[in-house]
């Protein structure tokens, strides 16, 4: 349960400050730190932002009962895949002029580690306590 508890913590973090990052100031942080191409209308940054941290919210959640709903983290792993599948595409693929490829591979491999991070936490998990039944 601890690789899975401490996978938890680290990735909450990391969305609850890029989560509030980008809710309070989409445009220096997507522009101004990263070289992103001008946003159009930073709602949908802003919108995005809110919920990585609300994401991080709930991960704590879990993670400090963690012994008891250790199954609830295929949530944030299912994120986690999908967050990482999304990135590494773009990144190999999709990349338009004026994007940072060290943001977007950066973001590939951050994501990515998270994501075998929490599944080997799930696995190791679910080799000490069954799904409950």
């Amino acid at each position: 349960m601890n690789a899975l508890r401490r996978a938890l913590y680290v990735q909450a973090a990391v969305w609850a400050v890029a989560g509030a990052a980008l809710a309070a100031a989409p445009g220096f942080v997507a522009v101004t730190l990263f070289g992103q191409p001008a946003l159009p209308g930073p709602a949908w940054v802003r919108i995005a932002g809110i919920e990585a941290f609300g994401l991080a919210l709930l991960m704590v959640l879990v993670a400090h009962r963690v012994e008891e709903l250790w199954w609830w983290s295929w949530a944030f792993a299912l994120v986690s895949v999908g967050v990482a599948a999304v990135t590494l595409l773009h990144a190999a693929f999709g990349l338009g002029p004026g994007e940072s490829r060290a943001l977007w591979w950066s973001f590939a491999a951050v994501s990515t580690g998270f994501a075998f991070w929490l599944l080997y936490g799930l696995f190791v998990s679910s080799a000490e306590q069954p799904l409950p039944g």
